[in-house]
């Protein structure tokens, strides 16, 4: 059972480089939701792979064999890097997704004058920014 976890951490790793190369390309990467799909599947049985084998076998952990804890821990280490290069990048396109999302929101509101003014109960002039909505392709 440990090798059936080895082999999904491998797998996983790989997925994982392999959206990392196609995110920090400069081609568009058409096929991201898939890898995200694919992704979310092998981390999902992982960990039911794990949950099981901790619970059929308490010990497992320590009843491995010098080579297969060796093996373990490298595709351990191995998903450990992967991960944590991934999230850099996702954090990163999503931190310029919204950037650049308010940007266009606020070039929408510049050039619609999407304001609005009211006085107040004291005679004091109150403005709001109304929001713009933002059409994609034409659609919202």
């Amino acid at each position: 059972m440990p090798g059936e976890v080895i082999a999904i951490m491998t797998s996983l790793s790989a997925v994982m480089r392999e959206e990392t190369a196609r995110l920090d390309s400069s081609q568009r990467a058409l096929d991201l939701g898939e890898l995200a799909e694919v992704k979310a599947r092998l981390a999902g049985a992982l960990e039911e792979r794990l949950a099981r084998l901790t619970r059929q076998e308490p010990g497992w952990a320590t009843g491995m064999g010098a080579e297969l804890r060796h093996t373990f821990a490298e595709a351990l280490g191995e998903l450990r890097a992967a991960s944590m290069v991934n999230a850099a990048l996702l954090e990163r396109h999503i931190e310029l997704s919204v950037d650049m999302m308010a940007a266009i929101s606020a070039e929408a509101k510049r050039l619609t004058g999407n304001r609005a003014y009211g006085y107040g109960a004291s005679g004091t002039l109150a403005r709001s920014d109304l929001t713009t909505p933002i059409a994609v392709n034409g659609e919202f």
